[in-house]
């Protein structure tokens, strides 16, 4: 249940929700203003925030993804967008989309993003990941116009060495279990296809920018994610009952999720204008200082929540999971400029927000939009790049 204090009327006087935030600050680049945007996964927790921070931003998206009308039943914000409904391993749907949609710029986000179900279910898992993202890049391939792709891969692609620093991007791929192994076996597939058909001297002679995008924990509202952390939780708090935990003291580097998708709006920007430069693979992740315990994200997101929200240990023995993996992200802050810009008590200041909105009845929509205005005057989003090249300097 919601705190009494709470007030429903939260976005009372300028129909936004701006005056919570902040307000619109005015994007200087032009870049996405007219843009053809393919999404995969458009109806996910980043797909939505996503979709309409472009079209925000100018730019025409159209989405691809297994989920239909049922979504919003379940909690779920539908985009207004054309939309394209199947399986991403079906290239009979997946690549009549692309084509009928002639897209500048393709997204891929969709998977299967669970640890745990990757145990119960470890062929659906790399048949979504690794045939998946090689079924849309085969798309790519029979569609022209694209100039540019990103994959969205995962911090877990990398083989954990139990070594203290921070994984680069040159550091060795794997993974011991089938969520982390489908995915470094995603990134394969896209170096495979990039240097076998978009670097300008494979098959065809063609050149497209193919990236991608590496991180890890994200939070913020719209997540309805089950077997998640930040989701269990609100679901338990909203319903009054006590949040079960697996494992307090596991650590995680932690981000709001309008970080990441900055960094790969900038990446995207990048690749479109020079793709040779900046094709390969891209960390996108917290500082140190945002590694923190399971046990911590939940006190903090309890206390901002009400003090009814409770929670416990659960007893017993659970599968093993994935040791933290913590990001070295210089490349991305040298080459694109990106880096964080929150603090992670802001970040679950703003996801709370978001939730009490949904469960007060509130409009999600200008939560969102708020939201991402907020965000963006605060990073400064002018999408200016450090390389003169890319910038036409």
């Amino acid at each position: 249940m919601l705190p009494m204090e709470y007030t429903a009327k939260r976005y009372a006087g300028s129909g936004s929700g701006l005056e919570r935030y902040g307000s619109m600050a005015a994007l200087a680049d032009t870049f996405w203003r007219g843009k053809r945007v393919f999404i995969t996964g458009h109806s996910g927790f980043k797909g939505v925030w996503l979709s309409l921070w472009l079209q925000s931003l100018g730019a025409e998206v159209f989405g691809y993804s297994t989920s239909g009308p049922a979504a919003a039943s379940e909690g779920k914000f539908a985009v207004q967008m054309e939309t394209f409904r199947g399986d991403i391993c079906d290239a009979d749907k997946l690549h009549p989309a692309l084509i009928a949609t002639q897209p500048d710029i393709v997204i891929h986000m969709a998977a299967q993003p669970f640890v745990r179900k990757a145990l119960q279910d470890p062929i659906g898992t790399y048949q979504a990941n690794v045939i998946g993202t090689a079924t849309l890049l085969e798309g790519v391939r029979q569609c022209d116009s694209v100039r540019a792709v990103i994959v969205v891969t995962t911090d877990k692609c990398y083989e954990n060495q139990d070594w203290d620093w921070a994984y680069r991007e040159v550091d060795r791929l794997g993974g011991s279990d089938p969520y982390s192994s489908s995915k470094a076996c995603m990134e394969l597939v896209v170096r495979s296809f990039r240097d076998s058909f978009f670097n300008g001297r494979g098959v065809g002679g063609r050149r497209v920018g193919v990236a991608s995008a590496r991180a890890g924990n994200m939070l913020g509202g719209g997540d309805w994610g089950k077997d998640r952390l930040v989701p269990d939780m609100i679901r338990s708090f909203a319903a009054g009952t006590a949040v079960v935990l697996r494992n307090p003291t596991a650590k995680r580097p932690w981000q709001f999720v309008l970080e990441t998708l900055r960094g790969y709006l900038l990446l995207a920007e990048a690749l479109y204008e020079d793709p040779a430069r900046y094709s390969g693979g891209w960390n996108f992740g917290p500082g140190a200082s945002e590694v923190r315990s399971v046990e911590w994200i939940v006190e903090k997101l309890a206390a901002a929540w009400s003090a009814e929200a409770k929670w416990r240990i659960q007893p017993g023995q659970h599968p093993q999971e994935v040791p933290m993996l913590r990001l070295d992200c210089a490349k991305a802050a040298k080459e694109l400029s990106w880096t964080p810009v929150l603090d992670l008590a802001e970040a679950l200041r703003m996801t709370v927000d978001w939730y009490r909105d949904f469960y007060a009845g509130n409009n999600v929509a200008e939560t969102y939009a708020a939201q991402i205005a907020a965000y963006s005057a605060r990073s400064n989003a002018r999408w200016e790049l450090l390389s003169p090249a890319v910038r036409g300097a």
